[in-house]
């Protein structure tokens, strides 16, 4: 999850408009001081308007009201009391606008239906706010959210990409039954079994990489309806790549293989992106690769 910051807003001609209410002070230049002040305040607002309507989602048809709490604030002075009632107007309206439409698209994408709790996030937020004891600390808050939005996200995923999943299975369940299909059983993270099926069409007698290996191949991806998504046979230029820095379907053949070797390689979503779109690849694809290992580097 990418970690989301309050900005504080720039009140980018406060400190150089003079007023009352929500009208408009009328210009008196008699001196240079007046011309000045006049001349300042007039070109410290060169990009505001964009800045109210593109980044703070105001509707200039209550421009008046933008007047009035402007006059407001630059009348309160330094009076704290004030200046912490429009902080927390400022930054709301930017949890408001801002904060939560992109936490929401972080997690559900396009589905407009969908949003995280505002009662409980501001509850998280005003905890931290005031400094009070909360149910977890911080950097607790910081790793539970993460944990928590990948597997909504995940769920979230399963409920459009499902198809997927299921059609992976069957393809694989097929696959396997074929006579010059191998099998490699793989144990993940949380204690659940997986495998990665593969057909040997040219045995190699080199040596097999380690997990940290520099390796050099050839491959072309595809998913199981056949659209190729990747090619380096096509480019014409092998590739380098440690053997533990791709996905772990990958990490899991490149340590099987001997280097002189072409396997054609079978590999199920969850040792393949899982949940997560990759360019063309759809979320809980299965997918195909021809890996040629060329040599460790």
């Amino acid at each position: 999850m990418k970690k989301l910051t309050i900005v504080a807003v720039i009140a980018i001609a406060a400190a150089t408009l003079i007023g009352c209410g929500n009208s408009t002070p009328k210009a008196n230049l008699k001196t240079d001081v007046d011309t000045l002040s006049y001349a300042i305040g007039l070109s410290q607002t060169q990009g505001l308007r964009d800045y109210l309507v593109g980044r703070m989602g105001m509707d200039t048809a209550y421009v008046d009201q933008f007047i009035k709490g402007l006059n407001d604030g630059v009348n309160s002075g330094d009076d704290k009391k004030k200046a912490a009632y429009f902080a927390g107007i400022q930054i709301g309206q930017q949890i408001s606008n801002q904060m939560i439409p992109g936490i929401n698209h972080e997690i559900y994408g396009d589905d407009s239906t969908k949003t995280i709790s505002l009662k409980n996030f501001m509850a998280g937020f005003i905890t931290g706010a005031t400094n009070s004891k909360g149910i977890f600390t911080p950097e607790e808050a910081q790793g539970i959210a993460q944990i928590k939005m990948q597997a909504i996200k995940a769920k979230a995923a399963e409920e459009t990409y499902g198809p997927n999943k299921k059609a992976g299975e069957k393809f694989l369940a097929e696959n396997g039954k074929k006579a010059d299909v191998k099998t490699i059983p793989v144990t993940l993270p949380d204690g659940t079994k997986s495998f990665i099926q593969y057909r040997v069409i040219k045995e190699g007698n080199g040596t097999v990489p380690a997990d940290t290996s520099m390796v050099k191949v050839n491959y072309e991806g595809k998913t199981i309806d056949g659209e190729v998504f990747d090619s380096s046979f096509k480019r014409g230029e092998p590739v380098k790549m440690r053997a533990n820095q791709v996905i772990k379907g990958w990490t899991e053949v490149l340590t099987h293989m001997p280097v002189g070797s072409n396997w054609e390689v079978f590999i199920p979503q969850e040792l393949a992106y899982g949940e997560r779109a990759a360019g063309n690849i759809k979320p809980f694809s299965a997918l195909v690769f021809n890996i040629e290992l060329l040599g460790i580097e």
